[in-house]
């Protein structure tokens, strides 16, 4: 039955649908990813403070080493020599630490935004039945997890030989060596492993996080009458379909305000109203490309100023004209008369302002 589920679900997943995947946790997550980011954390960590924190460490148990018979073996004097090698050890590692702390939580941080759900934390049956275990333990993704495993260590594990090997005659030699001489060594050769390790990483968790991305959309899939459901669900949504009508709404404004500048004329109350006219030979009667009341006439009017667009000053024909037109219609003819003489009004003072300008 499970695999008949499977098969009928052909259609890739609505917004919807993978919205509410992220919200219950179910994000694409690569664990490459988060191994690469702690592995460059190490290797800045070692650039950074390697040395610093190696000398640190082995001045601390220099005594050990060094001098192990002046140890004093009573309780006290062994409870500070304790503390005192616990806090500068912890001194000493702090930095590193914040590092690679830092470094696991961009890992996860680009994969994906926190997401903050109790949706893993409710009792299943699932998780603790037995059949369903040994499907999680043998099943497909486990053998593929076991199989990567496998092979990023072969991987890894033969750059790793491949760096060091070289080096093996002096790494014989390392024992004899002061610890001031062999810390550089070992620092060296841990940034040239890091480099050959993260280098075979990138791929390697490229080619992870596409294989997650994949499965996870394969795992959102929905059947045709998974879509048709949601797509019911939405529709009656009222929040949804109020939405739909601002977007709407917001969008008709933007045109209508865009419209504006071509305007061939403004006609107002002169405050609540504005109503632009567009004009052109050849037009059956004047078109309404914009209108609106209180802050949308306002906005209009603004707009028509910078872009100087006559504005004429005539509240009945404004009110008229708000009340019967809709955008994008032209005039009704009963108001033919009133608009042509607004119109003609205005062509005649653009005539006569090019007329002036031209006798100058």
């Amino acid at each position: 039955m499970a695999d008949q589920d499977d098969s009928e679900k052909t259609e890739e997943p609505t917004h919807r649908k993978l919205e509410e995947a992220e919200k219950k946790g179910d994000v694409v997550k690569s664990q490459e990813i988060g191994t690469w980011f702690v592995m460059m954390g190490g290797a800045i960590a070692i650039a950074l403070f390697g040395p610093s924190t190696a000398s640190s460490l082995a001045g601390t148990l220099k005594i050990f080493l060094a001098q192990p018979d002046a140890i004093p073996m009573d309780a006290e004097h062994l409870r500070r020599i304790w503390l005192g090698i616990g806090r500068d050890a912890f001194g000493a590692v702090l930095a590193p630490l914040g590092i690679l702390v830092g470094a696991a939580l961009i890992g996860h941080l680009v994969q994906h935004a926190p997401v903050f759900t109790a949706e893993n934390m409710k009792p299943k049956l699932s998780k603790v039945s037995p059949k369903e275990g040994l499907k999680r333990l043998f099943g497909a993704k486990s053998l593929m997890n076991l199989a990567k495993g496998i092979v990023k260590l072969g991987v890894v594990g033969t750059v790793a030989f491949l760096i060091v090997w070289p080096e093996r005659d002096r790494l014989a030699l390392m024992m004899t060596w002061d610890i001031a001489q062999l810390l550089p060594l070992v620092q060296a050769l841990s940034l040239k492993m890091f480099a050959g390790v993260i280098a075979v990483m990138t791929v390697v968790a490229a080619l992870d996080y596409l294989f997650e991305r994949m499965q996870w959309m394969k795992k959102q899939r929905m059947s045709v009458q998974e879509v048709k459901d949601e797509y019911k669900q939405m529709e009656g949504d009222p929040t949804v379909k109020a939405k739909l009508r601002q977007i709407r709404v917001e969008r008709g404004r933007k045109r209508m305000m865009a419209a504006v500048p071509s305007a061939t004329v403004i006609i107002t109350n002169p405050t609540h109203y504005a109503v632009a006219l567009k004009y052109e030979q050849g037009m059956g009667a004047p078109v309404v490309v914009a209108k609106g009341v209180d802050a949308v006439a306002f906005r209009i009017r603004a707009i028509g100023e910078e872009n100087n667009v006559p504005i004429v000053e005539n509240p009945p024909l404004a009110r008229a004209l708000h009340a019967t037109v809709e955008i994008e219609q032209e005039v009704k003819p009963e108001h033919y008369k009133a608009v042509a003489e607004v119109i003609g009004y205005v062509m005649r003072l653009k005539a006569k302002m090019t007329g002036g300008r031209g006798r100058r």
